[in-house]
């Protein structure tokens, strides 16, 4: 870090969001922040809104961002990352530490590590394991490559939940990739049929039929959960998971399931749920399903 202990976010969403509130409690008190769409309107209303809040000091640039901060952590999208690094590496230096925070492959994380690498700072490639809100800063996290001792160090020193999962780069990216072929595709399996059963009044007969065969779980709130996962970030995890189909084809599996988990999360941003929730998650299932069909009604 910076000699005045200043983190940098590299993008200023969600995770970076409940990250610096939760790092923040713990003692930190030095965050800046570059986000491209700081001034964008529909985004930026909420990105000044959450740095104000956790009193983070948003910078105009990628240059600014390494000038005030020596550990950088990438937090942008998955189809923004090695973008977002190659505009940084200008910048970058062998005083820089950069940790790449994003639901991306593990050849592009790969490549990210040799574009930082090139300018002489320390790469670590992050995945984190569950979703930040919940646990902000202490999220359980994988974190790879040769600065991941470094930066595991530091940052539990912090009260961080890091484990190490190798110095080679790709690891921790392709563990947490693979797993997200099971939660991505739940909660579209969910949204699904909650979709269909709503249709006909019978959203609970197929919760408590579910509830039957696998016990322990409450289904009415994981469906809650999940599909406000969805409507709030169905966009962004689709393009996580076209990710996950393009590297399951590089090593000859067919992306069946990860190809349909891609399209239900697509769809939620395709009919415009997000914009109608004001960019928060709703409040429940039938929250959602209402909101289907008022939209439904309106397209027709």
């Amino acid at each position: 870090m910076a000699s005045d202990g200043t983190i940098g976010f590299l993008g200023f969403g969600e995770a970076a969001f409940h990250m610096t509130r939760g790092l923040r409690g713990e003692g930190l008190r030095q965050f800046v922040a570059f986000d491209i769409d700081t001034n964008t309107p529909g985004k930026g209303e909420k990105i000044r809104r959450r740095a104000e809040e956790t009193e983070v000091r948003l910078l105009e640039s990628n240059a600014a961002l390494a000038s005030a901060a020596d550990w950088i952590l990438s937090a942008v999208t998955s189809d923004q990352a090695a973008t977002a690094a190659c505009q940084t590496a200008p910048h970058l230096g062998p005083e820089h530490l950069y940790a790449d925070l994003n639901s991306v492959s593990p050849a592009v994380k790969q490549a990210i590590a040799r574009t930082i690498a090139s300018t002489g700072a320390r790469f670590v490639e992050v995945a984190m394991m569950q979703p930040v809100p919940p646990y902000a800063h202490r999220v359980p996290i994988l974190a790879g490559g040769e600065a991941a001792p470094e930066f595991q160090q530091r940052m539990t020193a912090h009260g961080m939940r890091i484990q190490i999962a190798g110095r080679e780069v790709g690891t921790a990216a392709a563990t947490k990739m693979f797993r997200s072929i099971m939660i991505k595709g739940m909660e579209a399996l969910i949204t699904e049929c909650v979709l269909g059963a709503g249709k006909y009044g019978a959203e609970a007969g197929v919760f408590a039929s579910l509830a039957e065969s696998y016990p322990g779980i409450d289904w009415p709130a994981l469906a809650d959960y999940m599909i406000g996962r969805v409507v709030e970030h169905g966009e962004r995890r689709a393009r996580e998971m076209e990710e996950v189909a393009e590297t399951l084809e590089s090593i000859g599996i067919e992306p069946i399931m990860a190809t349909a988990t891609a399209r239900r999360q697509e769809w939620s941003a395709k009919v415009g749920l997000k914009k109608y929730f004001g960019g928060e998650p709703p409040k429940s299932y039938r929250e959602f399903l209402k909101a289907v069909a008022e939209l439904e009604t309106v397209a027709s």
